[in-house]
């Protein structure tokens, strides 16, 4: 595999850019396009959005109001839900959702629809890109056919590749643009067009030499973390049994300039992509008769260990007073740090059902002002030292840098902690921590 650096003087440096879906990868992919450069056109058919990013305002934690603002000033910048743009653009990223069923069954409808939409407005020497995490084969085998009803030809007059997104939502230790770009074509000529655009966009560009494997390497990178997530879950479970910090011991096992990457505990993995992608690879395995074993045993235990955290929960607080006589303050409902997507999230599953046993429950969470819970609108509160005082217990369930952990052991009765934000502070409230067994 060829690894190619950023380069002047290549194809593409004046295209119009369209990016179709402005979720948590289109529009940070969007407006990267934009620095870059790029005449850019953000597509997406819910409304809602594109009236909010029409006035500046952001639904993306990771991009303020005043970046959507400054960008619009350029005037090289649009958002539209009107799909006749296509015929406008040179090229097209899609960043559509790929759920899955409720019988686990990959879900493309997104992606077949948006390549209905995309075929009839198809121009010669147009560029297709499709980021969606999905198994191998699907830009070939399902994407392909419906851009062929256009009658151009793939290779020649028109141009279709495959890339992994690789957006961290919250993580700011590195820029979009810093994080090496994996790519795959249909054909060699897809390949170079695709490469020769996004050397402009990205500082490393890694083509692979076919559009499968660029698909897999996405279900690679996520299944690893599903897997390894989930089996320090099952050791965090083990350890309260034994009474051992295994948030010690991995700091410790950290200290290995070798043959070891530290994972953490949490009350389980929730997103759109880690929990989800794997059983993409499941399911293709199983379409050939494959049984994926390994996906199969993390599944089941990332569904453990919320469950695990409820029981503990629930123990904890039967031991001082009845459940249904407790009050419970929820720090955290998103599926991760300093996030406000709630997709998949085990925090809101646990509140779903701490919600039917307690006398009372609320939740702090900045990043998500309200959220449904069994068909009843609840709202973030505020931490104060009068709640505080009211709550028998306080589970943290996400470790977002707003929550007031010294405030919270201060004035708070009993802290649950899931995260060990907690970890080398004191106070008054009683400690119980995931993975460190039952240890005030």
């Amino acid at each position: 595999m060829k690894k190619t650096n950023n380069t002047t003087n290549t194809p593409y440096v004046n295209s119009k850019v369209g990016v179709i879906g402005m979720g948590y990868v289109g529009l940070p992919l969007a407006l990267l396009f934009l620095k870059k450069g790029y005449q850019v056109t953000g597509i997406d058919i819910n409304q809602s959005k594109i009236s909010q990013l029409q006035n500046g305002k952001s639904y993306i934690p990771d991009i303020k109001d005043n970046e959507l603002q400054d960008a619009l000033k350029t005037d090289s910048i649009i958002f539209t839900s009107n799909y006749d743009v296509i015929s406008q653009l040179d090229i097209i990223v899609i960043c559509v959702p790929t759920p899955l069923t409720k019988e686990q069954i990959p879900d493309l409808s997104y992606i077949k629809n948006v390549s209905e939409e995309i075929y009839p407005r198809l121009q010669i020497n147009q560029l297709v890109i499709l980021e969606s995490s999905t198994y191998p084969g699907t830009t070939r085998d399902i994407l392909l056919p419906i851009l062929e009803k256009s009658d151009l030809q793939i290779g020649s007059e028109f141009y279709l590749g495959y890339s992994p997104e690789r957006i961290d939502p919250g993580n700011n230790t590195l820029k979009v643009e810093e994080i090496p770009k994996v790519v795959g074509g249909i054909s060699e000529g897809c390949l170079q067009h695709i490469t020769d655009f996004y050397q402009n966009v990205f500082d490393e560009i890694i083509p692979t030499s076919s559009v499968e494997i660029a698909e897999l390497c996405k279900l690679v990178e996520n299944s690893y973390r599903f897997i390894n997530v989930s089996f320090i879950n099952e050791l965090a479970m083990l350890c309260d049994q034994l009474n051992i910090n295994l948030w010690e011991a991995i700091d410790a096992a950290s200290s290995k300039p070798y043959g070891f990457q530290p994972f953490y505990p949490g009350p389980g993995i929730g997103g759109h992509c880690i929990p989800i992608d794997p059983l993409y690879l499941s399911w293709i395995g199983q379409q050939h008769g494959f049984n994926n074993q390994f996906l199969a045993l993390a599944e089941q235990k990332n569904k453990d260990i919320s469950q695990y955290v409820i029981n503990q929960i629930n123990n904890i607080v039967h031991a001082e007073k009845p459940i249904n006589e407790a009050n419970i303050l929820i720090c955290g409902v998103s599926y991760k740090k300093d996030s406000n997507d709630v997709r998949t999230s085990p925090p809101l599953d646990i509140m779903k059902t701490l919600v039917k046993s307690y006398k009372s429950l609320v939740y702090f969470d900045p990043a998500v002002p309200t959220v449904e819970i069994n068909q009843q609108t609840y709202h973030s509160t505020e931490i104060t030292p009068q709640l505080l005082k009211k709550m028998d217990i306080v589970v943290i369930l996400v470790d977002h840098s707003a929550i007031p952990v010294q405030d919270i052991l201060n004035h708070a009765k009993i802290v649950y902690d899931t995260k060990n934000v907690t970890a080398g502070l004191t106070g008054s409230a009683k400690l119980f921590l995931l993975g460190n067994g039952n240890i005030s």
